[in-house]
């Protein structure tokens, strides 16, 4: 089989990278082992949301000429404003509502109730300039009774600490009874494919309409709008006062929407989409990856022009930690990590972790590095990438999009 491009990931990073060949006549194919990290998105996409010295940041336009030489911006040059206009324009062409902007990080509710800065928030929930967007306000915490990923006494906590009078209440439909019989069953999917029967959602709709007088707010568990937003804007416009759609525990509805959105652009761009497969060795000539093989293909191979690594990090092993070192296991990349394991990790769980910031070794243009050798037509893009904490720095879905945005382009230009 053979290609313009071949990317090996299917998420976020992978999808936007397609995405924008495709658009330009580069003919591309995705293999992906499985579900992407957008399977369990809290609903927003972090761009920088701190400096790697602690440093909080407001504007990541502003603070983009801080990051440290090693970070994964600073091989975009001068135009890491560029590629964030990119990104956020990329996902509304796919027909994904996002609000937000670089110039200045906005407030998202987390699962917990508690409120953190982001960059782009999907249209479903509801973004926050302050904690005082909630003080002074009544809130009724609703969730469908049996649903275990949605903690009310949690969210309902957590704004009362910014100031809100809260209380929590249940729905328990007819329809939803089938579900209830397992608790494996009572999970944020099946909900919202329940939801999406017109009759059913007016249901809920009623049952909220009986509850909410008296209150400014009412907040939901984001169940609604699996296959389409549809079902989100009923909701919201069928009730008096704003509905707060509160992440759940993954899965994540939203999330899950999102990603079959990007794949259906990219596969009505002419993209090939392989799920359920993974890319296990590749055959070198110099150089140059010349093909790629896989766990489902067997002896035949991929043959492609470029090669584009968009593996993710250890969750989806697209980096293997062992013993004494970090590797790459598809390529044998070079990967930047430091000696000594010990060195690795804090044993506070919540501080800041060294190991996050391993990852492929790329020069300038992203191409990856083996044996010290940058690759003629091999590129790494996200989260596979080193030189940053997506967690402690708040940067994943940028790294994300706008490497992935970099690279492609660099292929476009040729």
């Amino acid at each position: 089989m053979k290609f313009d491009t071949l990317i090996i990931g299917g998420g976020l990073a992978g999808l936007t990278c397609g995405i924008r060949l495709q658009k330009n006549g580069v003919k591309c194919a995705i293999v992906s082992t499985g579900q992407s990290a957008l399977h369990f998105s809290s609903g927003s996409f972090d761009l920088l949301n701190e400096l790697a010295d602690g440093t909080k940041v407001d504007n990541p336009v502003a603070a983009a000429d801080k990051i440290s030489a090693n970070h994964p911006y600073a091989k975009l040059g001068n135009n890491f404003a560029y590629y964030v206009r990119e990104a956020k324009q990329q996902f509304l062409d796919c027909g994904i509502e996002v609000n937000g902007d670089a110039e200045h990080n906005h407030l998202r509710i987390t699962p917990m109730g508690t409120l953190k800065p982001t960059w782009l928030t999907f249209s479903d929930f509801t973004p926050l300039s302050s904690a005082n967007d909630i003080a002074g306000k009544k809130i009724l915490v609703v969730n469908m009774a049996g649903f275990l990923d949605f903690n009310t006494k949690f969210v309902a906590d957590s704004f009362e600490k910014y100031g809100a009078e809260c209380r929590i209440s249940s729905i328990n439909l007819p329809e939803l009874e089938r579900l209830r019989i397992s608790p494996t069953e009572m999970r944020s999917t099946n909900i919202a494919r329940v939801l999406e029967n017109e009759k059913t959602l007016e249901a809920l709709i009623l049952e909220l309409t009986g509850k909410i007088s008296g209150f400014d707010i009412v907040a939901l568990p984001a169940v609604f709008g699996l296959s389409s937003a549809a079902s989100v804007k009923k909701l919201k416009e069928s009730l008096d006062i704003p509905v707060w759609l509160i992440p759940t525990m993954p899965p994540s509805v939203p999330g899950i929407r999102a990603q079959q959105q990007l794949r259906r652009s990219f596969e009505e761009l002419g993209g090939v989409y392989m799920l359920g497969d993974t890319v296990v060795k590749a055959g070198f000539s110099g150089n140059k990856v010349q093909a790629v093989y896989s766990v489902n293909h067997g002896d035949i191979s991929f043959v492609a022009e470029n090669f584009i690594l968009a593996s993710g990090s250890y969750f989806s092993n697209g980096l293997v930690a062992q013993p004494d070192s970090v590797i790459e296991p598809v390529f044998g990349s070079d990967v930047d990590f430091t000696p000594g394991r010990d060195s690795w990790y804090d044993k506070a769980f919540f501080n800041k972790q060294n190991y996050m910031t391993f990852g492929v070794a790329t020069d300038d243009k992203l191409r990856i590095k083996i044996k010290g050798d940058a690759q003629r037509n091999l590129f790494a893009i996200g989260s596979v990438l080193s030189g940053s904490n997506t967690i402690h720095e708040g940067c994943g879905a940028g790294i994300s999009m706008l490497t992935a945005l970099y690279v492609a382009d660099n292929l476009i230009k040729g």
